[in-house]
């Protein structure tokens, strides 16, 4: 039975500017000009704030030159914000700064005004573009969002809404621990090495950045030097990226059933001695691509309580060794059955053990 679920796909295009209207607005706020809208009030109205543009378009004819759905999503945008503010769930929104790395917009899909024909992408206002297809866009257009990194690259990403059939199930179930000398170790051996792309790219980009201090902050040189220092990360962010989604991929598609254990990564980065290593495998990321993919292809993500004692215990007889609580013994045997364990080894296969009786205990009570 298929499922309904949003995809984005990620490719080049080109990035409308609306930094001015966007300033023009907050002055005119500012100065009480927009007074058939109380911007100022207790709450954001959303509906005024969408006819007030309406109106703005007749004094400033440069907002003719913006697609309107986009500059009505900017104000849907502002609404949301402004509701998790008044819900205290996060600060009072600001106005996006010129100078942000990263500057994007969304507009949405109306009456086939967003398609994708061949190598070209028709937006509004903007008409068929050619861009470079990563891959092909399935299912019904929802909206689409056009971003500009700090690298100086342009993309696209497109929302659509299709129907995917889940996999047949495999009957297999796995365990997975993860960790910095090598990346993840699976129950049943598989093991996935740690590249270290930050590591290897270090003394570069630590060069590149003193090469960028030492220029004139807003000159031409310092400019491409920035852009040099963006591509730098950007590379180490899409080997890194690309390494996770072919793990994840290929460990949800193989299993019907994923025990990983619930570390809490916010508290760990607080170990200065680990935080860089941490950062740079990115376990955060990993276990949300995992819960996102299991999803898709019908499979079961399992966690496993962080406080689970999963590298002291023995997988073969469940004696519990204290001595294994040091992060620098790699190997251990058991006093008791007197059985030889590789630490990741060994803790993946209890989690692999507790995932099942978890499951079986909520079939139980099910």
């Amino acid at each position: 039975m298929g499922t309904k679920l949003l995809h984005r796909v990620f490719v080049f295009y080109c990035l409308l500017d609306r930094e001015q209207f966007r300033h023009t607005v907050n002055e005119m706020v500012q100065n009480g000009q927009l007074l058939q809208n109380n911007w100022k009030g207790e709450f954001f109205n959303k509906n005024k704030a969408i006819k007030a543009v309406r109106e703005l378009k007749k004094t400033y004819p440069f907002l003719k030159e913006v697609d309107s759905i986009a500059l009505q999503k900017a104000v849907e945008n502002v609404n949301d914000s402004y509701t998790r503010y008044y819900k205290k769930q996060n600060k009072a929104p600001r106005f996006k700064s010129k100078k942000n790395p990263v500057q994007s917009y969304t507009t949405k899909h109306v009456n086939g005004n967003i398609a994708v024909l061949d190598q070209h992408i028709k937006l509004p206002k903007l008409g068929l573009v050619r861009f470079a297809k990563s891959r092909e866009v399935e299912g019904r257009i929802i909206n689409a969002t056009i971003r500009r990194n700090p690298s100086g690259k342009y993309f696209v990403s497109i929302v659509a809404e299709t129907e995917v059939e889940y996999d047949e199930k495999t009957g297999s179930s796995v365990g997975i621990d993860v960790g910095l000398t090598d990346f993840a170790t699976l129950s049943d051996g598989t093991v996935y090495e740690n590249p270290r792309f930050f590591r290897t790219l270090e003394e570069k980009l630590a060069k590149a950045q003193v090469i960028l201090s030492r220029r004139q902050v807003g000159s031409a040189n310092w400019q491409k030097q920035k852009r040099k220092v963006a591509r730098l990360h950007e590379k180490i962010a899409n080997k890194r990226k690309d390494m996770l989604d072919k793990i994840s991929t290929e460990i949800a598609k193989n299993h019907d059933i994923i025990g990983i254990e619930d570390l809490s990564v916010k508290n760990m980065l607080k170990n200065r001695n680990l935080a860089k290593a941490i950062n740079d495998v990115s376990w955060s990321t990993f276990r949300t691509m995992l819960e996102y993919k299991a999803d898709w292809y019908g499979k079961q993500i399992v966690k496993v309580a962080k406080n689970y004692p999963s590298s002291q215990l023995c997988s073969n007889c469940g004696h519990q060794n204290q001595d294994v609580k040091n992060l620098a013994l790699r190997a251990w045997t058991c006093d008791i059955c007197q059985c030889h364990h590789q630490r990741d080894r060994n803790a993946s296969i209890n989690l692999r053990k507790e995932a099942l009786r978890i499951t079986a205990g909520t079939a139980g009570i099910a």
